[in-house]
């Protein structure tokens, strides 16, 4: 059966996340890959299944999503409750690409979460120095 655009572009996300912070494949790409293209999808409009993941990372790619102004529709769903697999809907203007779309939302969610962590870890830091004895309490 021939690949079809939207399948190697699929492969595509699918190898991006098996992949470690370093960007190479690590043990996860042994495991059953979390995140399938669901059936019926086009080039501009498709839903995704995420295995293992839940309202977390629904809300929060979402928002990062919508914030695209080339994507017309971004919504997330948890079929049910007990099931650990969250649905994603993307649905794009013109002839913008879901798979890009959604390579860019997963990837300024990941920028987002380093620059939480950097203020984080500045503003800790500056509260242990100006308050040592509350550190040595440890």
């Amino acid at each position: 059966m021939a690949q079809t655009d939207g399948d190697r572009e699929m492969a595509d996300v699918d190898a991006t996340a098996g992949a470690d912070a370093n960007g190479t494949e690590g043990d996860s790409v042994r495991e059953k890959q979390r995140l399938r293209l669901l059936p019926g999808s086009t080039d501009t409009a498709a839903s995704f299944a995420f295995e293992k993941e839940d309202h977390t990372l629904g809300n929060a790619l979402r928002y990062m999503i919508m914030k695209n102004p080339d994507v017309e529709f971004c919504g997330y769903s948890i079929p049910h409750p007990s099931e650990t697999v969250m649905n994603l809907r993307i649905q794009t203007w013109d002839n913008v690409s879901v798979y890009d779309v959604l390579r860019r939302g997963l990837s300024d969610l990941a920028e987002l979460c380093d620059v939480v962590e950097d203020k984080f870890t500045v503003a800790r830091d500056e509260f242990n120095a100006a308050h040592p004895d509350r550190v040595a309490a440890k």
